[in-house]
C-alpha cells in the first residue's frame, strides 16, 4: 500500500477542501463565464498550470518540512504536543465561526461587487488575441496569492512526507492530490462544453455565490482544518477509538 488508508482518507478530504479555493474553483468559474466562444483548451491550460505550481510548492514543502517532521516525530507524538495540536485545532474551528458574521459577509460581498480586477484578468486571459503567457501568469498569480493561506495543503504535504515510503511514492501521492484539487473545475469545464444549456444557469449562480462568499469559504476551509487537527489529536491521545 502506497499510503495508509486513514491517511488517504484525510488527504482526500483535504484535497477536496483545496479544490474549493480561490485559484482552483473561483477563478476557473469566472473563466468559464467569460463572454464569447467557449475555449476549453485555455481552461485546461490554466488548471494544468495551477496543478504544476502546487506540485512544485508541495515538493519544496516536503523537502524541508518532511525532514523536520520525521526528525521530530517523537516530540510531535508526545502528550504535550498533542494537547497543543488539539488546542490549535479548536482555536481554528472557533475562529472560523467567530469571524464569519453577517456584517463581515456583507462587507466582503460589497468589495467583490465593486472590484473589477479579476474580471479584467479574465477578459485579458480569455480574449481571442491573448497568448498563453497571460493565462499561465494568472494561474501562477492565483497560487502565489493563496500561499499565505494554504493551511490544508501544508497539512497534506506533512501527511504525505511522513506517511509514504520514499520519494517515488510521495511524488505519486502528491500528483494525485493535485489532480483531485482541480477535478471539480474540470468537471464544470466538461459540463460547460457538452451541456451548455444545462449548466449555464447553475454556473451563473455559482459565480455570483463565490463572488459573495469568497471570505466565508476561506473561513470554512480554516474550520475544516481545525476540525481535522482536533480529531487527530484526540485519537492520538487515546480519548476516542
Amino acid at each position: 500500500m502506497i499510503i495508509p488508508g486513514e491517511a488517504a482518507g484525510a488527504l482526500l478530504l483535504l484535497a477536496l477542501t483545496d479544490s474549493l479555493s480561490f485559484g482552483t474553483l473561483l477563478v476557473p468559474v469566472w473563466l468559464l463565464m467569460a463572454p464569447g466562444r467557449m475555449r476549453p483548451g485555455r481552461i485546461t491550460l490554466y488548471l494544468g498550470t495551477v496543478a504544476v505550481a502546487y506540485f512544485a510548492v508541495g515538493i519544496v514543502l516536503m523537502t524541508g518540512g518532511g525532514l523536520l517532521l520525521k526528525n521530530a516525530s517523537g516530540l510531535l507524538d508526545s502528550t504535550p504536543a498533542l494537547v497543543i495540536q488539539l488546542l490549535l485545532g479548536a482555536a481554528l474551528l472557533t475562529l472560523s465561526f467567530a469571524l464569519d458574521t453577517k456584517a463581515a459577509r456583507a462587507r466582503a460581498a460589497e468589495r467583490g461587487a465593486q472590484s473589477g480586477r479579476l474580471r479584467r484578468w479574465r477578459d485579458q486571459a480569455m480574449g481571442e488575441n491573448s497568448g498563453s503567457a497571460a493565462l499561465m501568469g494568472l494561474a501562477v498569480s492565483a497560487v502565489v496569492v493563496e500561499i499565505a493561506s494554504m493551511l490544508p495543503y501544508l497539512a497534506a504535504t506533512g501527511i504525505i512526507a511522513t506517511q509514504t515510503d520514499g520519494w517515488p511514492s510521495a511524488l505519486l501521492v502528491l500528483g494525485l492530490y493535485c489532480l483531485v484539487m482541480i477535478a471539480p473545475a474540470l468537471v464544470l469545464t466538461a459540463g460547460r462544453l457538452f451541456a451548455r444549456q444545462l449548466v449555464a444557469e447553475p454556473l451563473r449562480r455559482l459565480d455570483a455565490w463565490l463572488t459573495r462568499s469568497a471570505r466565508s469559504t476561506t473561513l470554512w476551509i480554516v474550520g475544516i482544518l481545525g476540525f481535522l487537527l482536533a480529531v487527530s489529536a484526540v485519537k492520538s491521545l487515546g480519548w476516542i477509538v
